[in-house]
């Protein structure tokens, strides 16, 4: 994989594999449409028939296989095409074999029935045609002249950054000889699902060694720091103080991380409240079930079944905050441990994912200073590698990076040189503090001031590509050296892969060597599902996997930068401590924000749900995924299961008050579960094998029925990618050593492809998981449903900050997203409410997962409640009747108990008040529109089938002045509600000061409870009200047209129905007055 060699672009079902060369460079012209000439099943040539003609062995799909490995299918394999399943029909000079058709118009009595003679003859001839130097063996040989591929490295030695493949380690790869021709195809080899495993050599390998290789790799450091120090000898070999270092070597066996309890004092107190509080519902239900107000029976009802549900939403967000937690790492103990220095490092390799679709609503620039943060991230650069997922196959992105990554070279080191943070220049050169502070290099200050105006330079070019991009040419994009762009149809368009950065070609100005970098555009085909980003996530792993094959991934999105350059380092001493790692799938993230308003209007820092709902998830089996700044374990994304300690496996609260805990056996003292229990299919996962047969060595590969799946299933399961499957037995990551390293892109874009995941278990029990646009929470509650744990870890320096719309509009189709995404989880078969229960899955977890996905539901009573109050004070009643002062106690001890929990949760939390009463409002506000349109789009999308699009959340920044998008209005129909429900309260305002006021003063005192509720209504929704007026305090004249439409017509027909008078007291009431009243 060699850094700035050329594009490379294809698709692996029209068997297409095309080299783009940047412009000036030697070697011959790209080719299109060309057909691969190399068996896929041993390598060989597929060779040509007696009539010269090039040897197809299915007709179906022409799938390349040479004629003895056709002839050995036929015999004693399968009898079908590896690709397509279709039976082999019998070709002219082959023996006939059970089940051929009967063929009438076929004359070949001499080998119909002959095994040996004839058929060996046609071999024969069919070795001395294939072989041959000069034979054009492409299928297309017979209409266009001899053409061949050309290879990505110009015929040059493959970069060393791939272990080399030698003949004596080849486990894939062509029967010949070590060396490949530059001028041949490169060969991809197709596993016979049929034969066994060893004859390919994928079982010679030997495992037990290898495993234990790892094992003492690990220890290594341990054992050197035994094994260096005597019994209290003094110093050794002049390392200095005896007693330093040992105390160094102690503090290498320290855990890498610790749990830091939050004050008993503080948490027994909030539980405490959090009793009290429920006995208080108990209560205060009891009475307002049993005294209904009958002279408004049908507003009582409403507004005690709200009250009801608002309990049940209540309980589901409080009980998973029980156990809340803080966490703090050790960076010190974790380089002690894996990177000392003078050593090779021993952290482990990472792959690190960026996403991004549009350019046009992601400005290239914010995604070049997120790549540009990864790229100086303080960890070794060898086990770094970024891939861009261009899931919208833009030649501006595609520009864009080729930008960024000739920059990097420059700011890399600069950031290195200097230990600034953060590393994005953006954000760094915008900062308003004193930057000379820690700085004592007297060189910092001018080179400070060239590095940024070189980043101003680069701005410019950047500029000018998204000024450029603004216009589509009628013909298409032309890439520099005239060839067409091969995604200039967004839905129609070939693999793409470039890399832009790695060992060869990928140095900065100091010659040190940089961070891999490689853009990445997936196959897109009309006809397909794609998952959306999903499907472009899944798509990652497996070309990742095929090219570098981190332990570990990390995913963000393309506008959350590194703001701390450590945050990898944070992670790992989670993911590599020794008790911890095995069952941690991954470490997410809190997500912080840049470019906010001061008061945080629409609560788009979302505090209360990261530093409340997640640290109270932490205690428990860990957070919810949320979609960005997370670091996965491969493994996990691969649908394994977890390695579990005896304690992990204690029966959850439900099975203990059901069948009560389980007695341990002389299996009790085991520090890891049984392999037999662990390699049972479960509802939740269907495993290969398991991690702990992995760490069991030889003895789980010498029970090949249940250990070692046959090839075919791993085929079905991972696909049909030998090179993608022999790296998933790394657990370590890293490229199996016996890859052919020249047929690593021509693998990469097969991996890529738009039909890879037919048949497979992508995106149902393996990586991310499809079914809904919050991918994420599904995602990770297959992993929890597993057994897996997950880790919260909040830094002091926040690890990643990124950009949130802070324009109304932007926030609620954003808030619009997630709910419906919710919606199709709690409408589908992976619903928490009963899915999973055969797993390991807490009881809280579930509890907290039914939350994420039933809250839109909320938003219906919520806006039933929120009318409410307009309706009694247009009509006079109340859905309170006249209290006593004991029923008054329990509302007086409601209210109460609701404000302590609130004020203990900031307490523990350390979250101000303003950040707790902002996500009030927005509560409020969300739930009155974005949750209700949700509820309603989700249930058409999945009962009527009628989709809903997917729209992107614009991150453009802000140049127009400070907070300027704030005060833009952007018409969406989701301001109706809203809008609605603040004209009908208001109108009641009015209208009941004014009835109090011609009825005297015995009608305020009821009065006052009323305006209560409605003046609650107007005050949450006031965010909402200040973004329709604006900076200029003008709303559009369509919201006020449809609000006073709306709100006029509701009332005139509350009017005209009048159902809170009996056609009793009309009568009297007309009979008393008369006609002359």
């Amino acid at each position: 994989m060699e850094a700035n060699a050329g594009m490379v672009a294809g698709s692996h079902k029209r068997n297409e594999f095309v080299m783009i060369r940047h412009e000036g460079e030697a070697g011959p012209k790209p080719l299109k449409n060309l057909n691969g000439q190399v068996c896929q099943i041993c390598g060989d040539t597929v060779g040509l028939t007696v009539t010269g003609d090039v040897f197809v062995a299915c007709n179906e799909c022409a799938f390349p296989v040479c004629r003895p490995c056709y002839e050995y299918e036929r015999k004693d394999g399968n009898q079908s095409c590896p690709q397509c399943k279709t039976r082999y029909k019998r070709h002219k000079g082959s023996p006939r074999v059970e089940g051929d058709d009967e063929e009438d118009d076929v004359d070949d009595l001499d080998n119909e029935f002959n095994g040996t003679q004839g058929n060996g003859k046609a071999v024969h001839q069919w070795q001395l045609q294939g072989h041959g130097e000069d034979v054009d063996l492409s299928s297309s040989s017979r209409h266009e002249p001899q053409q061949r591929i050309p290879r990505l490295t110009n015929g040059q030695q493959v970069s060393g950054e791939i272990p080399d493949a030698t003949p004596d380690r080849h486990s894939i790869r062509s029967p010949s000889s070590g060396y490949v021709d530059p001028n041949q195809p490169v060969p991809v080899r197709i596993v016979d699902p049929s034969k066994d495993l060893n004859s390919y050599g994928l079982g010679s390998v030997d495992w037990k060694e290898r495993v234990e290789g790892w094992k003492l790799k690990q220890d290594k450091n341990m054992m050197q720091m035994t094994n260096k120090y005597t019994d209290g000898k003094g110093d050794i070999e002049g390392t200095g103080s005896n007693g330093e270092d040992l105390q160094m070597a102690d503090d290498a066996r320290q855990p890498l991380s610790r749990i830091v309890p939050i004050p008993s004092n503080q948490l027994n107190l909030y539980r405490l409240v959090i009793i009290l509080r429920l006995i208080i519902l108990c209560f205060f239900f009891q009475y307002r079930i049993t005294h209904p107000v009958q002279d408004a029976y049908p507003l009582w009802l409403t507004s005690v079944i709200c009250e009801i549900w608002f309990a049940l939403s209540w309980l589901l967000d409080q009980f998973p905050k029980w156990y809340p937690i803080n966490r703090e790492t050790y960076l010190d103990r974790l380089a002690l441990r894996y990177d000392r220095e003078g050593e090779p490092s021993q952290l482990a390799p990472i792959d690190i994912f960026v996403s991004t679709v549009d350019p046009m609503k992601e400005p290239p620039l914010i995604t070049a200073n997120t790549v540009l943060s990864i790229l100086a991230v303080d960890y070794p650069v060898d086990k770094v590698s970024c891939y861009v997922s261009d899931d919208g196959s833009a030649m501006l992105t595609f520009e864009a990076l080729s930008e960024t990554a000739e920059f990097a070279r420059k700011w890399v080191p600069f950031c290195k040189k200097h230990n600034i943070e953060p590393r994005a220049p953006e954000f760094y050169f915008a900062q308003k503090i004193d930057y000379l502070k820690d700085k004592i290099q007297p060189s910092f200050v001018k080179e400070r001031r060239a590095m940024k105006r070189e980043y101003e330079e680069f701005k410019v070019r950047i500029n000018a590509l998204v000024a450029k991009a603004q216009k589509t040419p009628e013909e298409g994009w032309t890439m520099q050296d005239g060839t067409p762009w091969p995604g200039n149809n967004p839905r129609d368009h070939p693999g793409m892969i470039q890399v832009f950065l790695g060992h060869s070609g990928g140095l900065d100005t100091d010659g040190n060597e940089l961070p891999r970098l490689v853009y990445v555009s997936r196959e897109k085909r009309p006809g397909f599902q794609h998952h959306k980003k999903a499907g472009a996530m899944n798509a990652l792993i497996r070309v990742s996997a095929v090219l570098t094959n981190g332990a570990y991934l990390l995913n963000v999105d393309c506008d959350h930068y590194f703001n701390n350059s450590k945050a990898l380092r944070e992670g790992m001493c989670f993911m590599m401590d020794p008790a911890l790692g095995k069952k941690t799938c991954y470490v997410q993230f809190p997500q912080r924000f840049d470019g906010i308003d001061l008061h945080d209007r629409y609560a788009n820092r979302n505090i209360v749900f990261f530093d409340i709902n997640l640290k109270g998830l932490d205690g428990i089996q860990g957070p919810v995924y949320v979609g960005t700044g997370c670091c996965f374990n491969r493994q996990a994304l691969y649908g394994y299961d977890p390695v579990l300690t005896e304690a992990d496996l204690e029966p959850n609260i439900v099975f203990k008050s059901c069948c009560g805990s389980r007695k341990k056996g002389k299996t009790g003292n085991k520090s890891y579960i049984d392999k037999k229990r662990q390699a049972k299919r479960t509802e939740s996962t269907i495993p290969i094998f398991n991690m702990e047969d992995m760490e069991e060595g030889v003895e789980a590969y010498e029970d090949e029925r249940s250990l070692l799946m046959s090839q075919k299933s791993l085929e079905k399961r991972f696909g049909q990618s030998p090179i993608f499957i022999a790296s998933t037995f790394m657990e370590q990551g890293g490229i199996p050593p016996s890859t052919n390293p020249a047929s690593l892109l021509k693998e990469a874009i097969h991996v890529i492809s738009c039909g890879y995941e037919d048949k497979t278990e992508w995106g149902k029990e393996i990586g991310w998981i499809y079914g809904s646009v919050t991918e994420d929470i599904l995602t990770g509650f297959k992993m929890h449903a597993r057994g897996w744990i997950s880790i919260y870890c909040m830094p002091p320096r926040p690890a990643f900050k990124g950009s949130a719309p802070i324009n109304l509009s932007d926030r609620l189709n954003q808030v619009l997203r997630w709910a419906l995404g919710s919606i199709e989880i709690l409408l589908s078969r992976h619903c928490p409410i009963w899915y999973g229960y055969s797993g390991r899955l807490k009881l809280l977890e579930r509890v907290a997962y039914i939350n994420t996905i039933v809250y839109p539901i909320t938003s219906i009573p919520l806006i039933a409640y929120c009318v409410l109050p307009a309706i009694c004070l247009l009509t006079g009643k109340f859905i309170i009747p006249e209290i006593s002062n004991y029923a008054g106690m329990w509302f007086i001890l409601l209210f109460i108990s609701i404000f302590a929990t609130g004020i203990l949760e900031l307490r523990w939390s350390g979250v101000g008040i303003e950040d707790w009463w902002r996500n009030e409002q927005f509560w409020v506000i969300g739930g009155t529109s974005a949750h209700l349109f949700a509820v309603f789009q989700g249930l058409l999308k999945v009962l009527a089938g009628i989709d809903t699009n997917f729209t992107v959340t614009s991150k453009a920044s802000d140049d127009d002045g400070d907070f300027a998008e704030l005060y833009v209005f952007k018409w969406t129909s989701l301001l109706i509600p809203p809008t609605t429900v603040l004209v009908m309260n208001l109108v009641g305002m009015v209208a009941g000061v004014s009835y109090a006021i011609n009825s005297g003063y015995q009608s305020w005192g009821p009065l006052f409870g009323k305006l209560f509720f409605s003046i609650w209504v107007i005050v949450h929704l006031y965010p909402f009200l200040k973004g329709l007026l604006g900076r200029t305090n003008r709303t559009p004249t369509i919201v006020i047209v449809w609000s006073i439409l709306l709100a006029s017509i509701f009332s005139l027909l509350w009017v005209r129905i009048d159902p809170f008078t009996s056609p009793t007291q009309k009568a009297a009431t007309v009979g008393q007055c008369g006609i002359n009243c």
